[in-house]
């Protein structure tokens, strides 16, 4: 069943690639890995590039060796993207994109329970497929959000402020216990981003070479219910 998306998301503006620009020099590219070769090619890099990012930070990651990864000439890769900070802008674009997609689940009319339990996963989910995506996010933040500070004090800053709102909904027709909304938010991205961005730890605790799907089954079910548990009225939970 599809979900109706009633977020005010950033406004873009198109070129007449397939980029699209974001406030903050943030760009999002398609990440399907179909269609054109360009798109094909630009998806190769990125891929490369977030493996890369998260590996070497943006300081010690090279075009070379992002190029190396996709497989891709060196040329090929300043032909789509001229610099490597214009590359980096990207996947933080995109990794943002996967993150704050997932948040349109909140809307007025549907149960908080239903919305929050589907938020976890998916967000589980992306740690499970994109570890890397996650790491290069945090690395961001830990460095002060050089590339990003204007989009997280503006565009991030609305689209939470959109979801406090339907927070603050639920909370007035009882189906939410009183709490901040703001800092529910950053509670949900700390616990479902932690598999991705301390997989070392989590892996040496368990004793696993890998997290499984089994380990993330696990962690959806204990999360969603600590949080359904602590933020919900009895109402909320119905």
């Amino acid at each position: 069943m599809s979900r109706q998306r009633t977020a005010r998301k950033p406004s873009i503006s198109s070129d007449k690639s397939s980029k699209t620009r974001r406030p903050g020099g943030l760009r999002k590219i398609s990440a399907n890995g179909r269609g054109t070769i360009r798109e094909s090619n630009e998806v190769r890099l990125l891929q490369a590039a977030e493996t890369v990012f998260a590996e070497r930070g943006f300081s010690g990651a090279t075009t070379a060796e992002i190029a190396a990864r996709a497989k891709l000439p060196k040329a090929n890769l300043h032909y789509y993207f001229r610099t490597k900070a214009e590359l980096y802008r990207a996947v933080l674009a995109n990794v943002l994109e996967l993150w704050l997609d997932e948040l349109d689940r909140f809307t007025p009319e549907r149960e908080p329970a239903e919305a929050i339990a589907e938020y976890v996963a998916a967000k589980l989910k992306w740690s499970r497929m994109r570890p890397n995506a996650s790491k290069v996010f945090a690395n961001e933040i830990l460095h002060g959000a050089p590339f990003m500070k204007s989009y997280l004090s503006n565009d991030l800053r609305r689209r939470v402020e959109d979801k406090a709102e339907v927070i603050r909904h639920w909370i007035a027709r009882g189906k939410m216990r009183p709490l901040d909304p703001k800092h529910f938010v950053f509670q949900l991205w700390a616990v479902t981003q932690h598999y991705a961005d301390f997989d070392v730890q989590v892996r040496a605790v368990l004793g696993r070479g890998r997290l499984t799907d089994r380990d993330f089954a696990a962690a959806t079910e204990n999360i969603s219910a600590l949080i359904l548990h602590g933020c919900l009225t009895p109402s909320g939970s119905r």
